[in-house]
């Protein structure tokens, strides 16, 4: 059951295969399909307060079943000040009462299971809120909770006190803060409310433990695991080097190249020890509970995190190659790159995984432009490996200009009026847009905790279900096409037909060929030379295409001269369909087949 990725010397070689097929096999739940990520705050609100809850996602579970996909994660729901909204926890066993109460996850969970869904949650190890009763009674050293942070002593120069090291957080300036009652500074390598935990001891390591289990105990599936290469940190205490980026100022987490705070060896074995539980609760249980964990690190460090074949950590680590190595700028030899990349780093037999947005970035249809959603959106589902779909993508959702005086994400507000905009990640949390009615249909309160995209009233999950072709409907087409056993375990090669025009095929012995084929410049392309540097017949089967592509699916396409407008994306298909068409709103001229 290997995986096996087999690369050719030269990157831009068009007959390089990038990945053999898969051993065919029951695949695991995880495997099967899409993961869909909820931010609770912004999905519906059943109470009409303006925040999403619990009873909201309840509400919206026929929705979520009729979409296609297998998974729902959702970001925290834990007690919480919400400081970071809901990633600074005060209590890792009890529900946020502005989300609901444990009654109203049960209910959740359950109509989950009675629809088919599993749920995992965001589980976050790095760090507590300052509010923690753990973080309480460390700062008044009370046993045995005085280790469970990291705690240094002040550095005094010429008799001024400073923290004890260069240290930055990924919320601006110092990693360290004084505090005056213990008279020690802790360390927060995010919000100065959110102290690290301290895995060096090992009271805290089981202390996560028995949370997991915990939450196991109540029937979670899953678990994703947030910002894991900060879990432990030189014991050193070393500087920093500079980063030499440009643009960027002395307080700006990116102003130091992290050698000392992140990826660090003995995270890893903090992974794989809660893997191990994992597994072994499993095997007790007869199920199989999954983690995936986030860090944005290089793919050297990035795939550590799978672990090894004797001693495994995540079930797979978030691939955020879509995200962090390609943009608007990016040309088609630039997403050859990213995806071969990953698939020459992925470890033997491990499995993949595609992201193309959260809660932390951009949208994807603000990221690329709405024309290019689709294809990105076929690219992602015709890739080997389980997708990650952010919610609001589906229906095509954009990021709304957030003014200075509604931001509230704090690393927004830590740099000020001048600088959040190249901070803020609230455009990517604006509520989901239902309807066309008060707030979207989010919630009957016309003020929300953000403010909801002002083009709600003509794109909106209604207006995308009465459109004949819309992005929801190729999205959902898309995610029964990854039920296929060519997309699941079928070989992968990837093209470049020109500068700017991509080419994935995926084929396995005894079913049709899938070729995805995506135009990522501005102007007209055609698939020239696709048939023969591909290995493809003469005509092809239009099977799913983008909504600007200027052809019906479902229509047969000579394989060298089919019309590629800009940002358009088409799923192609060995199988024959009928004869070429145009539709009825294209003039004969723009796309006329020879």
């Amino acid at each position: 059951m290997k995986l096996v990725a087999v690369f050719c010397l030269v990157v831009a070689s068009a007959t390089c295969e990038v990945m053999k097929a898969y051993p065919q096999r029951d695949l695991a739940w995880w495997e099967r399909g899409v993961i869909y990520q909820i931010y609770p705050r912004s999905f519906k609100d059943s109470d009409g307060d303006g925040v999403g809850d619990l009873k909201g996602i309840a509400e919206k579970v026929d929705y979520l079943s009729n979409l296609g996909i297998k998974a729902v994660w959702l970001s925290p729901i834990f007690r919480s000040p919400m400081v970071d909204f809901g990633y600074d926890i005060s209590d890792f066993r009890a529900i946020e009462p502005m989300f609901g109460t444990m009654e109203d996850f049960e209910v959740l969970k359950e109509l989950f299971q009675k629809n088919g869904l599993k749920i995992i949650l965001d589980f976050v190890p790095n760090h507590t809120s300052d509010q923690h009763d753990w973080f309480v009674r460390s700062v008044a050293r009370e046993d045995p909770y005085t280790n469970y942070y990291v705690w240094v002593d002040a550095k005094y120069v010429n008799g001024t006190r400073s923290p004890p090291n260069n240290w930055l957080s990924d919320f601006g300036g110092s990693a360290w803060t004084w505090n005056e009652k213990r008279k020690q500074y802790f360390l927060h390598q995010f919000h100065h409310k959110q102290p690290d935990l301290n895995y060096r001891n090992p009271l805290v390591v089981q202390e996560m433990k028995d949370v997991l289990t915990y939450w196991m105990d109540k029937g979670v599936d899953g678990f994703r695991m947030d910002a894991v290469m900060t879990i432990i940190e030189d014991d050193q205490l070393r500087d920093e080097p500079p980063s030499n980026k440009p643009d960027v100022l002395p307080t700006d987490v990116e102003f130091l190249t992290h050698i000392h705070t992140r990826d660090q060896p003995g995270t890893y074995d903090i992974i794989k020890q809660f893997r191990k539980l994992l597994d072994d609760y499993s095997a007790k249980t007869g199920t199989v509970k999954f983690m995936a964990t986030e860090a944005y690190s290089n793919l050297t460090n990035t795939m550590k995190y799978y672990g090894d074949t004797y001693y495994p950590g995540a079930h797979f680590t978030f691939n955020f190659g879509p995200i962090t190595g390609l943009s608007a700028q990016s040309n088609a030899k630039k997403f050859k790159e990213v995806i071969e990349n990953w698939y020459r780093y992925l470890p033997e037999g491990k499995w993949s995984n595609w992201v193309l947005g959260n809660h932390d970035q951009q949208r994807v249809a603000s990221r690329y432009g709405i024309d290019m959603l689709d294809g990105l959106h076929m690219l992602q589902m015709c890739l080997h490996g389980t997708s990650v779909s952010y919610s609001g993508d589906e229906i095509g959702m954009t990021g709304p200009f957030i003014r200075w005086d509604q931001t509230k994400d704090p690393p927004a507000l830590n740099v000020g009026p001048e600088r959040y905009l190249r901070f803020t990640r609230d455009p990517a949390r604006t509520p989901f847009q239902w309807a066309s009615c008060t707030s979207a249909g989010f919630s009957t309160n016309p003020k929300t905790w953000l403010p909801v995209n002002p083009n709600y009233w003509s794109h909106n999950l209604v207006t995308e279900k009465k459109k004949n072709r819309s992005h929801l409907k190729n999205y959902q087409k898309l995610l029964a096409l990854k039920e296929s056993p060519v997309i699941q375990f079928g070989n992968l090669n990837v093209y470049t037909l020109s500068d700017w025009v991509l080419v994935v095929t995926r084929a396995l012995e005894g079913h049709p060929t899938y070729v995805v084929v995506l135009n990522i410049g501005s102007e007209i392309e055609y698939t020239t030379k696709l048939s023969a540097v591909a290995n493809l017949p003469e005509q092809l089967k239009l099977h799913i295409c983008s909504l600007n592509c200027g052809y019906t699916p479902g229509v047969q396409l000579h394989t060298e001269k089919i019309q590629l407008r800009p940002k358009a994306g088409m799923v192609l298909s060995t199988q024959k369909g009928v004869q070429a068409s145009r539709e009825a709103d294209e003039s004969s001229s723009e796309l006329q087949m020879e």
